[in-house]
Formats: structure tokens, sequence, C-alpha cells
């Protein structure tokens, strides 16, 4: 449980580097003339993704979940290329990377990086990831439980996106 254990701090520790990294971000963005969206529901996001975490650490002490190797191994090969593939959209997206849906008008729509083969590709790792990493040391509560409710926020942040870039397209943001 201790190595676990690290490797969800480790996990949470990265969250809190991406949150500087946003932050610088946003100033760049801001300074930029960006437009934010889907303010209402960023708490949210930030609730689920550290109830990720605890879950994970308090489902596998609380149930005494146990280790699995080839489901254990296999899951974090998924966690590491969750986080491979986050940190290619962060480089790709540079300063236009962000947590928060803030979009600067007249750049154009990002299509390089993983971006060629995927409109929203960190989500496709928020997904990997909040799967296998629960699933490293078994807690499929916390991955069921995560799964589901990170759908549905999805659905609202995707769609929240995916208007802001059509308005930023069209030239309709202020």
């Amino acid at each position: 449980m201790i190595w676990y254990t690290v490797l969800v701090l480790a996990v949470g520790a990265e969250r809190v580097a991406e949150l500087a990294v946003a932050r610088r971000n946003a100033r760049w963005s801001l300074a930029h003339g960006a437009v934010e969206r889907g303010r209402g529901h960023y708490p949210s996001m930030v609730v689920l993704h550290t109830g990720l975490l605890l879950g994970c650490l308090a489902e596998v002490a609380l149930a005494d979940r146990p280790f699995t190797p080839v489901l254990g191994w296999t899951m974090l090969a998924v966690v590491i290329a969750a986080q491979a593939l986050r940190w290619w959209c962060v480089r790709t997206l540079g300063p236009r990377w962000n947590t928060r849906v803030l979009v600067v008008p007249g750049l154009p729509l990002v299509t390089g990086g993983p971006y060629r083969l995927l409109r929203h590709p960190n989500y496709v790792a928020v997904v990997a990831e909040g799967v296998a990493l629960p699933l490293v040391h078994g807690a499929w509560l916390t991955a069921l439980v995560f799964t589901v409710l990170n759908a549905g926020l999805l659905a609202v942040r995707i769609r929240c996106e995916n208007g802001a870039l059509r308005m930023a397209e069209a030239g309709a943001l202020p």
C-alpha cells in the first residue's frame, strides 16, 4: 500500500504542477484578450478530481483491496501513458493550454500533435487515468464512481469548449 500511496501522491503533485502551468497560461491568455467560458462547472471538476485521488487511497485502505499483479501492472502502464498524453497536449497547446476554458479570439485552432488525431485528446488521458489509477490497486468502486460522474462532467465540459471554439472561429467572441 505504501508504494500505491506514493503513486497517488505523485499524481496529486502532477495536478499541482498542472495548476501552476494553468495559472501562468491564464495570465498569458487574458493578456491576449481571452474570454472564459464554463466557470460554473469548474468547481465540480476540481472536487471530482480531488475525490478521485482521495477515493483511491480510502477504498484501498478501508476495503482492504488487494494488489493483483496482472491488473495492477497493466493499469500502471495506462496511468503512465495517460500522463504522457496529457503532457503532450500541454506541450502542443503551449500557453493556450489551461484547466479552464479560455479562448483567445483570432487564434487558429490547434491541429498539431495529438490534436491532429482527436479534437479533445486531453480528455482521453483523463478518462484513461480515471479508470486506471484506482485499478492499479483494485479500487474498482472508485473507478466506477469516477467514470460515471466524469462522463456527465465531460459532456458539459466538451459542449462548453466546442461552443467557445465555434464562437472564436466565427469571430463572435467579444
